[in-house]
């Protein structure tokens, strides 16, 4: 008697979560504060530590804005239609990590370029 074995049963659960459990923790590059998680924790993974660099600018940005919009009316403004900007970063940021793309973020993925992590 043969036994058929469906595809899904021949994969390993180990694969998956290997390319599942990297994206997951590239993803909290893009969520604020959360980018030292990955900074910190996952150190040998050239996708999440380039990632990581992404959100780390990402989130320098995102300090600079909050120091800026301080300043009344002018900075309120800048502020906003900053945190709009960085706001779609982020999801862009996020797009590429659901993709498995290391796709550079307009504005500011050229300056991630220069930290050495």
């Amino acid at each position: 008697m043969e036994e058929k074995i469906s595809k899904e049963e021949t994969t390993s659960q180990p694969e998956q979560t290997k390319k599942e459990g990297p994206n997951m923790v590239a993803i909290l590059s893009y969520i604020g504060i959360l980018v030292l998680i990955p900074l910190f924790a996952v150190k040998d993974d050239e996708f999440v530590k380039y990632h990581a660099k992404q959100g780390l600018v990402l989130f320098i940005a995102e300090i600079a804005t909050i120091f800026v919009s301080w300043i009344p009316i002018l900075g309120w403004l800048i502020g906003f239609l900053a945190g709009i900007i960085w706001l779609v970063l982020a999801i862009m940021g996020i797009l590429s990590v659901v993709k498995g793309e290391k796709k550079q973020l307009p504005l500011i993925g050229q300056f991630a370029d220069k930290f050495k992590i």
